[in-house]
């Protein structure tokens, strides 16, 4: 099996103030969208994907080092927004992400971590561990 693309779902109450959040505030484009009687959506496309799985103790450690203490559940999303994290951080919190901590240095990058107005956590972060392109 070869996987094309790795997609993460969120099921969210707020869906249309979550759409403006990471299509107008984040940026990212609009691939689908529908609104249906059976439910509505949007795919927003989000440029290249890579899963990371950790185990709890290593989950303690990362929220140790970014935030101070334990506060991330079993999901968070992680954008790479390059040089701009501190303006990164800033409009995302104009748009009304709560910002659990500002920019500190990790020993992989520089990262921020804010929560979206549905509660889902975000990572922001400086260099990417994978191969740039």
């Amino acid at each position: 099996m070869k996987v094309k693309e790795l997609r993460l779902v969120l099921t969210v109450d707020n869906l249309e103030e979550i759409i403006r959040f990471y299509r107008d505030t984040v940026g990212l484009p609009v691939s689908k969208s529908w609104d249906e009687e059976t439910g509505s959506g949007v795919i927003l496309e989000a440029g290249r994907a890579s899963l990371e799985l950790i185990d709890a103790k290593h989950a303690a450690t990362i929220d140790a080092l970014e935030v101070g203490r334990r506060v991330a559940g079993p999901v968070r999303i992680a954008l790479n927004v390059g040089k701009e994290i501190e303006t990164a951080t800033a409009t995302l919190s104009a748009a009304g992400a709560e910002v659990i901590s500002p920019v500190v240095a990790a020993p992989w990058s520089r990262v921020s971590r804010l929560q979206d107005p549905a509660g889902m956590q975000l990572t922001l972060f400086e260099k990417s561990t994978l191969l740039e392109e």
